[in-house]
């Protein structure tokens, strides 16, 4: 008995000094830890990472951007049924211990001393995963384990329970970038957590420990099993009664990837958004919950989108079919696992799917899509497939499908108006639009290629080409100013001046036609796009007068030749710049700067930044009353449009990032006078030209706008030497758009069927499929006649005014100041004429 209570007393003896070594270290591990510990305050107000989102003016989804995908949602609008799920698998008695499992963390050391130092599963509350995701590394280290549990005491002693759960919902990686249980139940099911059945609020319990192995897309037997042990925790804990669990365990995994919808195509804007976000809010741009609004119109978007695809297509059709894509020689008895191992690589772009052809003869094709569906076309969907020969030449039309498709071949198909499946072909060529509101120059439409995925070069900004004959009205605007009037005659005529850079040393300009009118008005001149007629233009105002002039339209000098080769648009110029620069023609005389976020607002709605835009203001009270005479822009104009938006190539590296974030409240209740736009041409001048560029779709080269319907259309054609560049610009006073198709490469758009690829065929109706859009339902909408015009009878041939008894007399409108000089002018020639008919007689 004495042996026995010897042997209780030193058992307690130990133990007791057991437990103080053990306190004792505690406290030890505690001092030295503690120093280190971080400050557990700063979760109160902590900010989950999430992506930037970029939305249209109206509100549609454009692009978001971030590594991780995040929906923090307020723990008050998670349901019980998930929170439920949530703390059967992960930790029943989170809302009665102290932080730490004590018994956890006992089980989990007496399995290291009994596996000899395995350090394996258990013991980690919903605190402590808490403390470990925000504060630690995930290595498996003791001295991890001790700090992550003092961590947690401190969590526990300055957060409520519903604080460090919802810190724990939001903050948890769920599988395939998704953090926390919103993204998570977007992802997996496209529902909002309130829409989640109990067995999908399971199934999203299921992934907190594994998520990248047990969710329900890489895994699905793996956590159906997992699953349905949550289920049995949230019956065993009164969570779910029976009925609700037998429902639960019935109900098959429905989950698939669900993709956030992209609701506006404008993958390109959206780059540009980015890299602005990052230039203005830097680093945590990406990650803090920005959203971007931007002066986009989704309509006029897709429009352009289609339109810019169309055309596009519409042209490589008219230039004959190149072959497959490519060709894969099938086995006799290959079959659909064969064909799909070949279609994995081809993605669907801009709606032309990946196709392989299983069969084919001479009536019809047998082809096999990546959806797993088969297509039989006949020769009638094929029937543009005549054989590429060169950008100028196609060979015959086909008669036999298999001579156009055969076994093997890799080829495009995609639908026509009609939902029947056609034979088509990616594009060798590409475009860019650009459409602008021209009153403050918002961005309202942007493409700047094909397809963004097959090519990430943004024509619209960055391009540098050369917008040939819709250049011209910028030279007409400079020469209206050195006293020419839309009457003046100008000689069509050849021309020959000195260059030893050419061989002869001569440059010998021409027409388009290669056809001279001789003796010429200028409306007439513009109306027909004469080239000779703009060379002698530019060499009677200068040369240097004229690049002066025109850098007033937002163009920097040094994209502007210095030599007459200026008037037949050989300067270096995007899409952007040449929208900016007719966009003064479309507001009376105003340069505007293109700009393309209009806010953007932290995670909370709060605007950090609102755009305040120059305007034309034409007819505003600021403007009324302090009339500006019209003059060039300040010099930084042509260097910083809005939002980094360069106005062209050649100042693209020079181009400052960005103005400085103005106060949120720069638009309220108009409490700020409107920031006016340069004025940069004279009212009457615009006025003219535009007159000009509307004969231009009257009855000009642009004539087939006319099919819009509308008056209240001006513009103007471009072509280069050789089909280069193709253009159309025009506006009304609403919208101002501008197209360009040609090669990345320079090389020739081409002729088809023996007609040259000019503005007019391959320009002008990609512009008129956005406008016809852009346009629905808008009233006209045209600049009223300006006070200093005046409407005189001319004589057609000699340009002079004349009288109403003049069989050649038509109208012409004038500056008012011109009408004296040309009446004399004309009374003086017919003074001259009637000495030289006296004279005569002798």
């Amino acid at each position: 008995m004495r042996i026995l209570k010897r042997l209780l007393r030193w058992a307690l003896i130990l133990a007791f000094t057991g437990l103080l070594l053990a306190v004792l270290a505690v406290g030890v591990a505690y001092w030295l830890i503690a120093p280190r510990l971080p400050s557990v305050s700063q979760l109160k107000d902590y900010h989950m990472q999430v992506p930037l989102r970029v939305l249209s003016a109206d509100g549609k989804l454009i692009a978001s951007f971030g590594e991780t995908r995040r929906i923090p949602v307020d723990i008050a609008h998670v349901p019980d049924r998930l929170k439920h799920a949530v703390l059967a698998a992960e930790d029943a008695d989170f809302y009665s211990h102290p932080g730490v499992d004590w018994h956890g963390i006992a089980r989990a050391g007496w399995h290291v001393l009994i596996s000899g130092g395995d350090k394996g599963p258990g013991g980690s509350t919903i605190t402590q995963q808490v403390a470990r995701n925000f504060f630690l590394s995930p290595e498996k280290l003791y001295s991890r384990k001790l700090t992550e549990i003092f961590i947690a005491l401190r969590m526990e002693n300055e957060l409520s329970k519903d604080q460090i759960l919802e810190l724990y919902l939001n903050k948890m990686f769920l599988g395939h970038r998704s953090y926390g249980v919103a993204a998570a139940a977007e992802y997996y099911y496209g529902k909002t957590l309130d829409q989640l059945t109990v067995a999908q609020c399971a199934t999203l319990a299921s992934t907190f420990q594994l998520p990248s192995v047990v969710n329900p897309i890489n895994n699905p037997k793996r956590m159906l099993a997992r699953r349905n042990w949550v289920l049995g925790q949230m019956l065993e804990h009164r969570y779910i009664g029976q009925a609700e669990y037998q429902q639960a365990i019935a109900e098959p995994n429905d989950a698939y990837p669900h993709e956030q919808p992209i609701e506006v195509d404008a993958p390109y804007l959206a780059e540009m958004v980015r890299q602005q976000a990052l230039d203005r809010l830097g680093n945590d741009a990406l990650t803090e919950g920005y959203v971007v609004r931007t002066t986009l119109d989704s309509t006029r978007q897709q429009a352009a989108t289609e339109a810019v695809r169309k055309g596009l297509v519409d042209y490589d059709h008219r230039h004959g079919w190149r072959g497959p894509e490519a060709h894969q020689e099938l086995a006799p008895d290959a079959g659909a696992a064969d064909f799909d191992r070949i279609l994995a690589g081809y993605t669907d772009l801009a709606g032309m799917q990946p196709a392989l052809v299983t069969a084919s003869s001479a009536t019809q094709a047998t082809l096999y899509l990546a959806s797993r569906d088969s297509v039989t076309l006949d020769l009638a969907a094929m029937a543009w497939a005549r054989p590429y020969i060169s950008e100028t030449r196609v060979g015959a039309a086909p008669r036999a499908v298999d001579a156009v498709l055969k076994r093997g071949d890799i080829v495009r198909l995609a639908r026509d108006g009609d939902g029947k499946w056609q034979l088509t072909q990616l594009p060798a060529v590409q475009g860019a639009l650009v459409s602008l509101n021209p009153e403050d120059g918002a961005v309202q439409a942007l493409v700047g290629g094909f397809n963004f995925l097959r090519s990430k070069f943004n024509r619209a900004v960055m391009a540098a080409r050369q917008p040939g004959s819709s250049f011209k009205p910028y030279i007409y605007s400079a020469a209206f100013e050195r006293g020419f009037t839309p009457a003046s005659i100008v000689n069509d005529a050849p021309l020959a001046l000195p260059d030893p850079s050419r061989p002869g040393g001569l440059w010998t300009p021409s027409n388009d036609d290669d056809k001279f009118d001789g003796p010429i008005r200028l409306r007439e001149a513009l109306v027909q796009s004469k080239n000779l007629v703009s060379v002698r233009l530019l060499d009677a105002i200068g040369v240097r007068y004229a690049r002066d002039y025109v850098t007033r339209f937002g163009f920097p000098l040094d994209a502007l030749p210095n030599n007459l080769s200026m008037a037949l648009g050989t300067a270096s110029v995007s899409p952007m710049s040449m929208a900016r620069g007719y966009a003064v023609f479309a507001n009376g005389g105003y340069l505007v700067t293109p700009y393309f976020i209009s806010e953007i607002d932290d995670r909370d709605g709060k605007p950090v930044y609102v755009a305040n835009p120059a305007r034309a203001c034409r007819t505003c009270q600021e403007r009324l009353l302090n009339p500006t005479p019209p003059g060039p822009p300040p010099p930084d104009a042509a260097k910083a449009p809005g939002n980094a938006v360069v106005a062209s190539a050649a100042s693209a590296a020079a181009a400052p990032a960005t103005t400085a974030p103005l106060p949120a409240d720069a638009h309220a209740a108009g409490e700020h006078a409107p920031e006016l736009a340069p004025h940069v041409i004279d009212v009457r001048n615009d006025y003219l030209v535009t007159s000009l560029m509307k004969d231009v779709i009257l009855r000009g080269t642009g004539f087939a706008a006319k099919a819009l319907g509308r008056d209240d259309l001006a513009g103007k054609t471009g072509s280069t030497n050789d089909h280069r560049d193709a253009w159309f610009v025009g506006f009304d006073t609403g919208v101002v758009s501008a197209v360009w198709v040609g090669f990345d490469d320079f090389s020739s758009l081409g002729k088809a069927r023996g007609v040259g690829e000019f503005g007019a065929q391959a320009a002008l109706p990609i512009w008129m499929d956005y406008m016809r859009v852009a346009l629905k339902d808008a009233p006209s909408a045209a600049l009223p006649m300006p006070p200093g015009i005046s409407t005189v009878l001319i004589n057609r041939s000699s340009g002079l005014p004349t009288t109403p008894e003049d069989p050649n007399a038509m109208n012409e409108i004038f500056k008012v100041e011109d009408v004296d000089r040309l009446r004399a002018l004309a009374t003086q020639q017919q003074q001259n004429e009637q000495d030289q008919h006296a004279y005569d007689i002798f």
